[in-house]
């Protein structure tokens, strides 16, 4: 009597589970790690702004990389979601659902006002992205960065928005495994829009825009859908920014946010989402690093430590420049971890255990 088997990929996993196989393994790790750092309110800090940058990074790398263009008014996209989500949590901020605990009541409404901000950066990046994706290169690049310092003009000439001064007494509600969902969920869409038809039309038109568009590649289409998602996880990062630091002002999302996150999608590989992860982990703790170090390395060094974040640009700079000239594609390039590990570590023989 045969017995019914269940059909399995090359990798061994049911094909009923690998769309979920993620999200089960991702929500015990989130959690594990929520309790890990439960007793430590610095590493708490640490770990929200490594998962906010990864989020910026891994999204930016979407336009800049997998599509080949040039934006840099991301921090623009960040603002907007900050702003809108922090407007709608201090609005909701005394009220709670009366069927659900406080807590639970508390995150839905963190939650909505994520997507909120989301969709509101979103929205900004399809109405900036229909007209100015039409341009190429430079034109494309002076157009979001122009975008970004209009965000910044209107939010501190804005009376809702706290004008210069910003906003404060926004809700701490960020948490470990918040940031961290956050960070699985834009992973594991810019993974899934790599390895799909729509991926493949965003590398053609990459690699060549003319001769995609000769193909009958939509490349305005697919330029503005990719514009939408990523400006989408940069106003939720923008939101999850807003509700830890608690205080937002203009001076948060200037064109030096902007080419932070730059700075991590060129240092990890245009094009790879793994690289762009290390290097914004990588730039992130950096800073805190050199906090540390300076002072053991060199008799100035408690002066310089409190001038980490003076330095960091000229050091980001200089980091760049040395990378230009040893290595142009970047750390992976357009290649992920596991496709760069097995050339560094041993391999086994053909027909040997």
């Amino acid at each position: 009597m045969e017995t019914s088997s269940v059909p399995r990929t090359v990798s061994g996993v049911p094909p009923a589970l690998r769309g979920i196989l993620p999200v089960l393994v991702a929500v015990p790790v989130l959690m594990a790690l929520e309790w890990l750092l439960s007793g430590s309110p610095f590493a708490q800090q640490l770990t929200y702004r490594v998962g906010v940058n990864v989020v910026l990074a891994v999204s930016l790398n979407i336009v800049n990389g997998m599509t080949g263009q040039f934006s840099i008014g991301h921090a623009g996209f960040m603002a907007v979601g900050a702003y809108v989500s922090s407007v709608l949590s201090l609005s909701l901020k005394e009220i709670a659902l009366s069927f659900l605990p406080v807590a639970v009541s508390d995150q839905l409404f963190f939650i909505t006002a994520l997507l909120v901000g989301g969709a509101a950066a979103a929205l900004c990046g399809f109405l900036v992205g229909l007209p100015s994706l039409r341009l190429r290169g430079d034109y494309l690049a002076i157009v979001t960065l122009g975008f970004g310092e209009i965000i910044r003009v209107i939010v501190q000439n804005t009376a809702m928005f706290g004008r210069a001064l910003g906003l404060s007494g926004i809700p701490p509600a960020t948490s470990v495994m918040m940031v961290g969902f956050w960070v699985f969920l834009t992973v594991l869409v810019a993974r899934r829009i790599a390895g799909s038809s729509h991926g493949r039309s965003l590398w053609a038109i990459r690699e060549d825009e003319v001769a995609a568009e000769a193909m009958g590649v939509d490349t305005t289409g697919y330029k503005v859908r990719a514009f939408v998602i990523s400006s989408f996880f940069a106003g939720v990062a923008g939101g999850l920014f807003a509700h830890f630091v608690q205080v937002i002002n203009p001076n948060s999302f200037t064109f030096v946010q902007s080419m932070e996150i730059v700075v991590m999608v060129v240092l990890g590989g245009l094009g790879s989402t793994t690289g762009a992860i290390v290097a914004a982990v990588f730039l992130t703790l950096l800073p805190e690093a050199l906090r540390s170090l300076l002072p053991m390395l060199t008799e100035e060094g408690s002066s310089l430590s409190s001038r980490v974040d003076q330095i960091r640009m000229p050091l980001y700079g200089i980091l760049l420049v040395a990378l230009m000239l040893l290595r142009p594609q970047g750390l992976f390039g357009t290649k992920e971890l596991w496709e760069v590990l097995p050339r560094w570590l041993p391999r086994r023989r053909k027909g040997l255990a």
